[in-house]
Order: C-alpha cells, then structure tokens, then sequence
C-alpha cells in the first residue's frame, strides 16, 4: 500500500530520518546570525526556524516578511498569529532595505501577511519595500512571494510595475482541500492571480504547494497540470509539518523517492525549475530560480 493512495495513513512515530537536519555551521552563517542578533533584523529564516536557513544565507539569500507578524487570515497549516493587525509601519521598506544591505544579501525573498484589514491589501507597501531595497542595494536580485491580494487587479499591479525579478504565489495544496487548508482562499482565485502575473508581463513566476495533508498522487499531478496551464515557471514541493497541535495534523510523510518523482513529472510539464524534497520551503534554492 503506497502512503500516496490512501489518505487515511497516519505518519508513524517520530520524524523518518530525511527530515533530520544538522545545526547551521559555517563561517557566513555564523557572521549573519551575528549581525542579525546585533542589529535585532526581523528574517522569516529565524522566525520561522527554517531548516534551510544555513545552507540559504551561506549562498547569500535570505527572506524577510513585511506588513507585521499578525495575519487576517487562519489557514489550518501556518504558524503565524491570527488576528486584528497593527497599524502598518511605512517606514518599514527602508528598514527592510537596511537590513539586506547590513547583511550583504545577494538575492532577498520578501513575503508578507495577508492584510484584509486594508483598503490596499498592503500593495502599497510591498510597492514601497521594493523600491526601497532597490535603491539602496542595486545589485540585489528580489524574489516577492505574495498573497492574492483577494484577486483584484489594481493591488496586484503594483507589484507588476515594479517588476521583481521573480514573483511567486503559493498555491499550497490541492484543490479539495483548499478549504480546510486556506479557509479564506480560493484554489482557482490563486491560479488566476498567477495567471494574471504571466499576462502582465512576469518574467518569471512561481508556486509551491505542501504534502502530507491527505492528498492523492493524481491530485498533486493535476496541481501541476493547473499550474503548467497557466505558465508558472518555478515550482517548490515540500513536505507538511505541523507547527503546534492547534494546527492541521501530518497525514502522511512523503518518501524521497515520491518526491523525485513529482520532480520528474514537473520537469516533463516543462517547469523551468521544480525543487522537490521533504525539506524544500518556498525560498529553497530561490537564487537559482532567477537563471
């Protein structure tokens, strides 16, 4: 019986061993950790404990996440608080740029909260933090990883006017279990929105979506379909960990192998890049997605 075709499969005790990862070493992990413990510089890489986070900044990329740390939204998987957000910062583009010139950052990955709460839905300061992080480090390639901006044009074409090298929006999981999974998103809103993206002129977009939550094998092959339709170029493919026991639980732990294959199979679909692996989050690798 394959953990991929029955979605009542209950992950065994205890993580498998390919989702054990060393402590972060290195000479430019040890000098980033430092300047971000002396400057206090807010990176979704600590925040959220990335297991990647080692490997990401001794290339040179880190991810930062804009507009506060309180959510509109509840998703079943995310960590991140839900609830009435603060008022927003705008100062917080030029800190933002600050802190990927402090670092040295080569390539920076921006995200954000979803910001219902605002007439703009925070485009204004997504626009604004790109701006700032070009100005002053010019030669830093960016990657925005954004929400959908619940599908309306006009926020959505701030981001395209300021055109990041990169622009990805997460589909996160398969199409019946969008609404358990994002309880506030819509599975073909999100296609639409990137979609929309390549329309518009994008050079390159990109999705990534978790397993683990009870999906099929077709269903993930159809995801990729969808996502092929719409010319998304960059795919991530990761495994689901619940961040505490409020959150959804882990159904299954995908094996290395079923990864390498969705890998092949996205490769096959024509993806320019496909990164899949039980570790891979959405900026895995992201410095090599802009090739």
């Amino acid at each position: 019986m394959s953990i991929e075709t029955k979605a009542s499969v209950l992950p065994p005790k205890g993580k498998p061993k390919w989702l054990r990862v060393k402590l972060p070493t290195g000479k430019k992990y040890t000098e980033l950790r430092g300047l971000v413990d002396k400057y206090k510089l807010n990176t979704i890489c600590t925040s959220g404990s990335c297991p990647n986070m080692g490997e990401c900044w001794g290339e040179g990329t880190a991810t930062f996440m804009i507009l506060g740390n309180v959510c509109t939204r509840s998703c079943g998987f995310c960590g991140v608080k839900t609830g009435r957000p603060e008022t927003v910062a705008w100062d917080e583009p030029e800190k933002v740029a600050r802190s990927i010139k402090i670092m040295q950052i080569k390539h920076a990955v921006l995200t954000s909260v979803d910001r219902d709460d605002l007439k703009d839905m925070g485009s204004i300061i997504w626009a604004e933090t790109v701006k700032a992080v070009r100005r002053m480090n010019p030669t830093t390639t960016l990657e925005t990883l954004i929400p959908d901006f619940q599908g309306v044009e006009r926020h959505i074409d701030r981001i395209v006017e300021v055109a990041p090298e990169v622009v990805s929006h997460n589909m996160e999981t398969v199409r019946r279990l969008t609404r358990e999974v994002r309880i506030q998103a819509k599975y073909d809103r999100s296609l639409g929105v990137l979609k929309y993206l390549k329309d518009q002129g994008i050079n390159r977009t990109k999705s990534g979506i978790m397993l683990g939550l009870g999906e099929q094998e077709d269903e993930v092959i159809q995801t990729l379909h969808d996502l092929s339709e719409v010319n998304v170029d960059v795919v991530t493919i990761g495994q689901y960990l619940q961040p505490s026991k409020k959150h959804l639980p882990v159904q299954q732990f995908i094996t290395p192998d079923q990864f390498n294959k969705y890998r092949e199979i996205g490769l096959e679909l024509g993806f320019r890049h496909v990164e899949s692996g039980a570790l891979v989050r959405s900026s895995y690798k992201a410095h090599k997605h802009i090739l």
